[in-house]
């Protein structure tokens, strides 16, 4: 099960706007490159919402069947804003409804953060 925990309103490369839910699906353990040690992170995606941001609210916490997962994608740099620490990762998260092999909403860390 994976919970709708927020949603945003995003611009598009035109100036239009678009609605997105934000989708947690738990916690994950992760190997920093740097210091070798284990950090927790949140697995989380953003889907597209066809609503108004008015609407899109109605659904915060509500749970979906499906999980989210870690995708390889091709190679990319991220700034971590709180150490400094440019990491280059190749993951980016999606949604996996459950009993389906379609995936929903890749987004990649860097994507994630607010500018």
């Amino acid at each position: 099960m994976v919970k709708v925990v927020s949603c945003l309103e995003r611009q598009r490369k035109d100036g239009s706007s678009f609605v997105v839910l934000e989708i947690s699906g738990g916690v994950e353990l992760v190997l920093s490159q740097r210091s070798q040690r284990y950090y927790a992170t949140l697995r989380r995606v953003f889907i597209p919402f066809t609503g108004t941001l008015e609407n899109a609210k109605l659904f915060i916490g509500q749970e979906l069947e499906g999980e989210v997962v870690r995708l390889i994608v091709p190679k990319y740099e991220y700034l971590n804003k709180t150490t400094g620490e440019v990491m280059i990762l190749q993951h980016a998260y999606a949604y996996s409804p459950k009993d389906s092999r379609e995936l929903v909403g890749h987004t990649r860390v860097d994507e994630m953060m607010p500018a």
